[in-house]
């Protein structure tokens, strides 16, 4: 395993490797206005949400690397403590690439990039009307975190108000995870994009008390075939079958057949039955599985 002192590197290069490893992230395409009216509009994916009571997103317009200067958007909500974060999706993301083009003051990023104006309700800053979320934010706090190149200026931005397009909203009126094709930052040219079929779902345990793998019997922790992905969906039930359930899993068509096939193997029988709760786990069928492995243990 490589090994880096950061203090090693130069901040070009470390902005590299951090860029390229912690990722995705989320883009914030920030509208902010000055005193004197010039609109600005810049991503930044040092990005995220930081509080939902109050509801708060924190985005940070840092230093810039090559020669220490600052960003408008920096100056602008220094001196209007004001923004509109729009959301950015696959339809617009090469329109916002050409916003992040270093414009002169006072240029506005929203005719070079082609986008659409919109006037906000609370705030001065207009929203992006092609974003699917849009959100109104009072600045509450800038943070400061250095003078040196790539230093971060952490804006601390509270949501007031929030638009989202209808089409993007599921029958309960929530934001459907497919339908708004959100995009994000990695490392240097790179972006990446969330489609239905690179979503899942992990359960999570709030309401259940998982456990924990290292409840499992040592042959299923040790498994050749078993992910830590799989040992992690078993780990998450909350109690252990009983061994009449255990045993009942036998009659099982597919458990039967590698019974059936591997008398006489015990390392053979235990692979296939290893990877026979895999494929159960791929399915969402945990308890089967749970079941499958501890029944030659």
């Amino acid at each position: 395993m490589l090994t880096i002192k950061t203090s090693d590197l130069s901040p070009a290069q470390l902005q590299n490797y951090l860029q390229y490893a912690i990722a995705p992230r989320p883009i914030c395409f920030a509208t902010t206005i000055d005193l004197e009216g010039n609109i600005n509009l810049s991503p930044f994916s040092f990005f995220n949400m930081f509080s939902t009571n109050p509801p708060l997103c924190v985005f940070s317009p840092a230093r810039r690397v090559r020669d220490n200067t600052t960003k408008h958007t920096l100056e602008n909500v220094l001196e209007v403590k004001e923004c509109v974060i729009n959301i950015v999706n696959y339809a617009m993301v090469q329109q916002t690439s050409l916003a992040s083009t270093e414009y002169g003051k006072g240029i506005n990023e929203f005719e070079k990039a082609g986008f659409t104006m919109q006037p906000s309700q609370l705030v001065r800053p207009p929203r992006v009307a092609e974003a699917p979320v849009q959100m109104e934010c009072v600045i509450t706090e800038v943070i400061h975190l250095g003078e040196n190149p790539g230093a971060g200026n952490l804006v601390l931005a509270e949501i007031k108000l929030i638009h989202i397009k209808e089409e993007i909203l599921d029958e309960e009126g929530k934001i459907d995870q497919a339908k708004i094709d959100l995009v994000a930052r990695l490392g240097g040219d790179w972006y990446c994009r969330v489609t239905p079929e690179n979503l899942f779902k992990v359960a999570k345990p709030l309401t259940t008390l998982g456990i924990g793998v290292d409840a499992l019997p040592h042959a299923v922790r040790n498994s050749f075939v078993l992910t830590g992905n799989d040992l992690g969906m078993l780990g998450n039930v909350e109690i252990l079958p009983e061994a009449e359930e255990i045993e009942l899993i036998r009659y099982h068509p597919a458990v039967k057949e590698v019974l059936d096939a591997t008398i006489g193997d015990a390392g053979t029988r235990e692979r296939e039955l290893h990877e026979l709760a895999q494929q159960l786990l791929q399915g969402g069928y945990i308890q089967e599985a749970l079941k499958v492995v501890l029944l030659e243990t």
